[in-house]
């Protein structure tokens, strides 16, 4: 085949899976696929999913903990005990005085879980807690001075341990990851509050027929 219509194909078949794609994404896409790596070791623990959706989701969700595992040493001796905290606190810090159920929905929380470790957090003097001036019925947040130096201190060392799990990761492999995972974080997180309360098989048809309706 022509090398110029082969490279048209590429492009095609790639274009119809990422519509937002660059060029440069496209480029870091093909390397990937053909670049060989011999990987050592047993890949996931227990039962390898039979189906590569299984197998995706299963390396993503192993990585996911130890990422937190890893990370919760890294917080030892900090005046926080797991990384959902910082997560909250950085939410606090980004957004200045969110609602406080901003802050747990954006950290992807149930409301009762997020609000019990938000109270911790209160009663360790890392944040205050006030009446919404707009709703009487809701609640802002910010970080106390202890909070913000506990995020400042903190960051570091989060930082330094998403350096270590990546290490091995070139920056475009990096890039390619974040380009070919990243639809799937926001259409999610942009749907799972509505779906808590629907049963499964509603949930996957809307999300199934959606899709494939585009």
């Amino acid at each position: 085949m022509n090398k110029t219509i082969e490279l048209v194909n590429l492009w095609g078949a790639f274009e119809e899976q990422h519509p937002t794609g660059s060029i440069e994404d496209f480029c870091r896409h093909h390397l990937a696929k053909q670049s060989q790596q011999n990987t050592q070791g047993t890949l996931v623990g227990g039962t390898v999913p039979p189906v590569n959706d299984g197998l995706l989701l299963k390396i993503i969700g192993r990585i996911s903990k130890l990422n937190m595992n890893y990370a919760n040493i890294a917080l030892k001796g900090t005046c926080l005990n797991q990384i959902e905290e910082f997560g909250m606190l950085y939410t606090i810090k980004q957004e200045k005085n969110p609602r406080k159920t901003e802050i747990i929905y954006a950290n992807l929380f149930e409301l009762s879980s997020g609000t019990d470790m938000l109270n911790r957090l209160k009663t360790r003097g890392l944040i205050v807690e006030y009446n919404d001036m707009e709703d009487k019925r809701s609640k802002r947040i910010e970080l106390t001075e202890k909070g913000e130096i506990a995020v400042e201190t903190c960051k570091v060392k989060i930082l330094k341990n998403a350096a270590m799990m990546v290490h091995d990761l070139t920056d475009d492999d990096k890039e390619l990851c974040i380009q070919l995972l990243k639809t799937i974080e926001i259409k999610f997180s942009s749907m799972w509050q509505k779906h808590k309360e629907k049963d499964f098989e509603e949930i996957y048809n809307e999300v199934v027929e959606t899709t494939e309706t585009k």
